[in-house]
């Protein structure tokens, strides 16, 4: 996550992104709806379904990058950052079952192939699309970097789908309306909706991994222990527990520290240690807790004890 993940620049710059990919779905919509009423093309449907879902989903993805992004409060003492898990787990069943949809409508369309009209102004819609939806992910993957904001990436793997769903569509509608092979505009439906599905799994997976509290990747807690062993009056780290939660981390850990020192010098020791993991993830929320090396004894119970870390 990078340092200024939750800062004010980069929360706004969020909430912009959040706000773009809305405005794109709609113009998207009313271009893909022209299209297909005019060609009457599968592959150009099954692309409209996707760019109206995609509004859905971004519609959604602003209220929980806002939300989420709002501080812990006496019901809440945790933060909100779940809502971004939430609101990626809502794309995900609706990219999933806009999937489904499609993939139906293309096999009826390849068992029963039907001529596709106005070819030219389907290519020209697929193009615009095209380069609307790859301005998108440009700016989305970009907040993703700064913020590490699932919601963003759930979102942007929307557009990801749709910017393949309009490269196959391209391709279909093409070589239905001028090679006289109306089945390949089918088949690029369906190609669609697999895309659409395999990518509604990839986000189930990431949201359901922030809503089961999976730890951090190994690189970042690698990264913790260095940062808090710094000092070489901390001894060591053990039972370190770490998870995600939208645009902030949770952290705890147990420092080994010289037995004889005293209270105000382990609390010391503890705080500047803290203040160091601060600077690389501004956004946590940090519990050390202090252990005299070789009189501490085992405690924490079963999440101590289950899981050494």
């Amino acid at each position: 996550m990078s340092p200024t993940a939750n800062s004010p620049e980069v929360r706004a710059a969020t909430r912009r992104v959040a706000l773009l990919s809305v405005a794109t779905a709609a113009i998207l919509i009313v271009i893909k709806a022209i299209a297909w009423v005019a060609s009457d093309s599968v592959a150009i449907l099954a692309s409209l379904s996707d760019s109206a879902l995609d509004l859905v989903a971004s519609l959604i993805t602003v209220y929980a990058v806002r939300y989420a992004a709002e501080p812990p409060d006496a019901e809440h003492r945790f933060g909100h950052g779940k809502a971004e898990a939430f609101s990626s787990l809502m794309q995900g069943g609706l990219v999933f079952a806009s999937g489904a949809l499609i993939g139906r409508e293309a096999i009826n369309a390849l068992l029963h192939p039907r001529p596709v009209e106005h070819g030219l102004a389907g290519v020209v819609v697929m193009l615009i699309s095209i380069g609307l939806t790859f301005a998108l992910i440009t700016a989305q993957t970009r907040v993703v970097k700064a913020s590490g904001s699932i919601a963003i990436s759930g979102d942007r793997a929307h557009y990801a789908a749709d910017l393949a769903s309009n490269l196959v569509a391209l391709v279909g509608v093409g070589a239905a309306a001028w090679l006289g092979l109306p089945w390949l505009d089918a088949a690029a439906g369906l190609l669609v909706a697999l895309w659409l599905i395999w990518g509604a799994i990839g986000v189930f997976r990431e949201a359901s991994g922030q809503l089961m509290d999976k730890e951090l990747p190994e690189e970042e807690r690698t990264r913790i222990v260095q940062l808090a062993t710094v000092d070489p009056r901390i001894l060591g780290v053990h039972q370190l527990r770490t998870r995600a939660s939208g645009p902030y981390v949770h952290m705890q850990m147990h420092a080994d520290l010289a037995a004889d020192i005293s209270l105000a010098e382990a609390h010391t020791i503890m705080v500047a240690a803290e203040n160091r993991l601060l600077e690389a993830f501004p956004s946590a929320d940090i519990i050390i807790h202090p252990d005299p090396r070789g009189l501490a004894e085992k405690h924490g119970g079963v999440f101590a004890e289950s899981v050494e870390g």
